[in-house]
């Protein structure tokens, strides 16, 4: 084996507990009685410091246990190694039991109430001291004037006064009840959603626009999009009502991927124009907005990188 393999090979905090304690004692039955373990297992974890290394760090004789040169100057790399090791986790768990008071957490009450609200328990068995207040609305709240620690919200383009962290990513797609399909027929084209009952998320006179985008454009072509003018019988401004009526047949939905996919495994939902994803203004990522000042606090920034963790696992 090379000296460049023997290198990139990691070393374990065992073999430097072990090259230690024996440094230490200069005996090794002392050192293994020191950390608990047998004789040979100490013998065995110097050996294999040394295969790492590529070199002797002990001279060995019936009667003692000698550093050579190699083994001197290691000794102090492995004091400091070891030293490191103690003090992050003392100051992991000196964090842990910093996290006192209380977040303030406001988030769109469909994405709070379906995602969000799952990993906030474990957080909070995490850091017993803290507390967290969640607002679900869909208003867009003043953070400051609310005394608000950190909104969740799907955004394009985040206000420049506030630290934006993309958390995790949104799909958009239409779908429609099998019921509903049976009756008005299943559209082939874009345009023909606009002879259709179309569901949606209404929350300016905009919002009867839509925009798909063609995933059969080629990559090194302009994507062909179109905007179409939807219309229907019944509006709302929550995507959990959007959902529902959908499920009850009322027409053709523009929904969250979060909301449907299980009514689309189940065939509850059928996804109408697979080949065309719908572009919103909402863009396609939930982001944590916070302002500069309330990111300084560990707590917030503790939360943040619990959210991270979790949501990259779905």
């Amino acid at each position: 084996m090379s000296s460049n393999d023997r290198l990139q090979r990691p070393i374990s905090t065992d073999m430097l507990n072990a090259f230690v304690h024996v440094a230490q004692t200069k005996n090794l039955s002392q050192a293994a009685a020191a950390l608990d373990v047998g004789k040979s297992l100490v013998s065995k974890r110097i050996a294999q410091l040394e295969d790492k290394l590529g070199t002797t760090l002990f001279s060995r004789s019936t009667r003692k246990v000698a550093l050579t040169p190699a083994g001197e100057t290691y000794l102090e790399f492995a004091h400091g190694a070891l030293n490191e090791l103690s003090d992050g986790l003392e100051r992991v768990r000196a964090i842990k039991s910093e996290l006192t008071g209380v977040v303030r957490v406001t988030a769109s009450v469909s994405w709070g109430q379906r995602v969000l609200a799952k990993h906030l328990p474990e957080f909070l068995r995490l850091h017993p001291s803290l507390e967290i207040e969640l607002i679900l609305s869909d208003k867009v709240m003043d953070l400051a004037n609310e005394r608000m620690d950190m909104a969740l919200r799907w955004s394009s383009a985040a206000p420049h006064e506030f630290n934006s962290t993309p958390l995790t990513e949104v799909g958009w797609l239409l779908a429609a009840a099998p019921r509903y399909l049976a009756l008005a027929g299943q559209p082939s084209t874009p345009p023909e959603l606009a002879q259709h009952d179309c569901l949606y998320y209404r929350r300016d006179n905009t919002d009867d626009i839509w925009t798909l985008v063609s995933e059969r454009s080629q990559p090194q072509t302009h994507q062909e999009k179109l905007h179409i003018r939807v219309g229907g019988r019944y509006r709302v401004d929550n995507p959990e009502a959007v959902y529902e009526s959908a499920l009850a047949g009322l027409g053709i939905a523009l929904l969250p991927d979060y909301l449907c996919e299980d009514a689309l495994v189940q065939g509850a939902l059928v996804q109408v124009l697979p080949d065309w994803t719908p572009q919103t203004k909402f863009g396609t990522h939930v982001v944590a907005l916070c302002t500069p000042e309330r990111m300084k606090l560990s707590r917030n920034r503790a939360l943040l990188d619990h959210l991270r963790q979790a949501l990259a696992k779905k």
